[in-house]
């Protein structure tokens, strides 16, 4: 008898894009984008300019994000660091550290510049490879 799960399908991503920010040090980057997230660049492929047809300023957008410096075999944090709360499995949280380290990200389109789409708010690092950019549903606060 064995006790290993099923097993799962190997899911393949391929970046869309990456993310140019003034911030480039996990160290410098706010955990939310409430907490002083920077204005950013998503810099898409080329090739996917037809995908942008529709993208305005003002929309309220979901950008995912793969972190690609998460630490991938983090299975349980202590929420925000503090170490006076309780460890909670990570899919109670909003670590970047887990199995599958997929930022999802809110924000507001403030340019668009060929491929090129500035955000109000990013908290993720210079660098962070872009998987997709989607309309947001239901309402985006201003920050």
């Amino acid at each position: 008898m064995t006790t290993e799960g099923p097993r799962l399908p190997t899911v393949e991503l391929t970046a869309i894009g990456r993310v140019s920010s003034p911030l480039t040090a996990l160290t410098d980057a706010p955990r939310q984008p409430d907490e002083g997230a920077p204005a950013a660049w998503l810099e898409l492929d080329p090739a996917l300019a037809p995908a942008l047809a529709g993208v305005e300023v003002g929309d309220a957008v979901v950008v995912l994000t793969w972190l690609d410096r998460a630490d991938r075999r983090t299975l349980a944090v202590h929420p925000r660091g503090d170490l006076d709360r309780p460890l909670l499995g990570v899919f109670a949280t909003r670590s970047a550290d887990r199995p599958n380290p997929v930022g999802l990200h809110t924000a507001r389109v403030v340019a668009v510049e060929g491929t090129r789409v500035r955000l109000d708010h990013l908290e993720a690092v210079d660098g962070t490879p872009v998987l997709d950019l989607k309309p947001a549903l239901g309402p985006v606060e201003e920050r």
